[in-house]
């Protein structure tokens, strides 16, 4: 059974959701700050939490996910006036045992909050520029590309804040077979600068090194097929641009579950 809960900063449950299967709900409420959203299921769900959101495929290692509404400055990573709208809706859907083998994005989460989470994938950093929501690591897997500016939402990235010890870790929250990745850098340029290499460290001690070029579109790397937890972005060497502001707007990486393989030329298609 997939449940899902709205509740406010008291716990009063204000709307509520059950299905076997998929559990839609309609929220009529003007978000206010600590309301948290709690769901229930399987490990595998594909979830949306809101109607600007893009869907995305979450694990939950104990069945269970907290989301707490974005407030106050966190808010900037999203569509304005989102979180004010007096209606919203939610979607939690069962993910098919079949489709966990099947190759997929595996790093897509839109839900992923800044701090620690019960739910994965989350993304970490050492840095995020002024601490500001819209320079934030979590920004990086919310599925959307937009590159071409800085700033607030739709164009939130991972800023730096110039370190050049910068790193970013991917936490995909259970083994996966990691096949490829793909970096799509921040291209606002000449205010951007952009990274000419880098490496990517793997949980089984596998470290990739990639040059990277002066483009707007995805770069592919390619994760020979490792079975791995997490990954690191690390030793980022930036341009000789006079900018000092490389960043990255998104990280997506390509896999299945570790499971029973699929027949070929198999797809599973999300949300």
């Amino acid at each position: 059974m997939i449940t899902i809960l709205v509740q406010s900063a008291d716990g009063l449950v204000l709307a509520s959701a059950e299905h076997p299967e998929e559990a839609w709900l309609s929220v009529d409420r003007v978000y206010q700050p600590g309301d948290v959203v709690r769901i229930s299921g399987p490990n595998h769900l594909q979830v949306q939490l809101d109607q600007s959101l893009l869907p995305g495929e979450v694990y939950l290692p104990e069945g269970t996910m907290t989301w707490a509404v974005p407030a106050g400055e966190h808010r900037l990573a999203y569509a304005p006036g989102l979180f004010d709208a007096p209606r919203h809706f939610i979607l939690a859907k069962a993910v098919p045992e079949h489709a966990l083998s099947a190759s997929r994005v595996l790093s897509c989460n839109p839900a992923d909050l800044r701090g620690d989470t019960d739910f994965f994938p989350h993304c970490t950093a050492n840095v995020e520029t002024r601490n500001e929501a819209c320079f934030c690591a979590r920004n990086i897997i919310d599925g959307i590309r937009l590159n071409t500016f800085h700033g607030e939402w739709p164009f939130q990235s991972w800023g730096i804040g110039a370190r050049e010890d910068a790193w970013c870790c991917l936490d995909l929250g259970r083994v996966v077979v990691a096949e490829k990745m793909a970096l799509t850098l921040r291209a606002d340029f000449p205010h951007d600068a952009y990274w000419t290499s880098g490496h990517v460290i793997l949980s089984d001690g596998t470290d990739i090194s990639f040059d990277l070029r002066k483009a707007a579109d995805r770069q592919w790397i390619g994760l020979q097929n490792r079975e791995i937890r997490w990954l690191r972005l690390e030793r980022l060497i930036k341009s000789n641009d006079p900018s000092a502001f490389p960043a990255l707007r998104q990280w997506e990486v390509y896999g299945r579950d570790v499971s029973e393989s699929m027949p070929e030329g198999y797809a599973y298609h999300s949300l």
